[in-house]
């Protein structure tokens, strides 16, 4: 099985001590940006790459949706996202997104939340994405941004106070395999370049609708303090896209 910190005990606490995981959508800084790119969940069928909690799956089903499938590596993360969506009509599977069968043209918008940047093989996701698709299916994810990514460690610089000095931004173009620090305990990622995540979207059969590098509202800033960082460098993008029909 690919790597899954999230069903160690210590590593899930303090997952599930964070803001996004107590507070759901409204705890996530950039839940109001990707909610403007959503297509109409209205009579689709929904599958969500890396559903974690399934607050993404919920949302879905809240707004119309006909079927909602959440495949997720981790069996905690699976068991909180049924507890939060009890009688719901949500399809749960536990399986890496890497080894999910992909069925032909089965739905009609694929998302995906903060999960690619574990991905070795992006390019074999894009098209396996793109062939689950109906046509002029959507796709819509987010990801850590290259920025963030790029140096490896993730880990502000800070002076011997502890006051934050700046983020490093360092080999941006050294694509690949990084160990970074999340929530104290060491996790692969790989860094692609902007470039990179936008032509494996072309190649793959995709037409770019939307992008944006998401940002706390000032709503936010004024409610959670810890925010206020986020403002010094991109952490996540968005990317909207759709399938092109031939």
């Amino acid at each position: 099985m690919k790597e899954n910190k999230y069903d160690n005990n210590e590593f899930f606490e303090k997952y599930s001590s964070m803001l996004r995981s107590k507070e759901g959508l409204s705890g996530a800084g950039e839940w109001p940006a990707l909610k403007q790119m959503l297509p109409e969940f209205n009579g689709k069928n929904v599958l969500d790459l890396g559903c974690g909690y399934g607050w993404h799956c919920v949302y879905a089903k809240m707004n119309g949706a006909i079927s909602v499938t959440g495949i997720d590596i981790s069996e905690k993360m699976l068991s909180k996202a049924k507890e939060k969506s009890t009688g719901m009509d949500i399809e749960y599977i536990r399986t890496p997104i890497e080894d999910y069968s992909y069925p032909q043209s089965k739905f009609d918008i694929v998302i995906s939340s903060l999960a690619f940047h574990y991905i070795e093989n992006l390019q074999d996701i894009f098209s396996k994405v793109n062939r689950t698709l109906k046509p002029d299916g959507n796709f819509v994810f987010s990801c850590e941004h290259p920025v963030f990514t790029s140096e490896g460690s993730q880990q502000w610089y800070a002076d011997k106070s502890g006051k934050i000095l700046h983020f490093p931004v360092d080999n941006y173009f050294c694509e690949g395999r990084c160990d970074a620090l999340f929530l104290g305990e060491h996790v692969v990622k790989y860094h692609r370049t902007l470039t990179t995540y936008i032509k494996l979207l072309l190649k793959n059969g995709f037409e770019i609708q939307d992008f944006t590098e998401p940002s706390p509202t000032a709503e936010m800033l004024d409610k959670y303090a810890e925010m206020k960082d986020e403002l010094r460098r991109p952490m996540m993008m968005i990317i909207s896209a759709k399938k092109k029909t031939n």
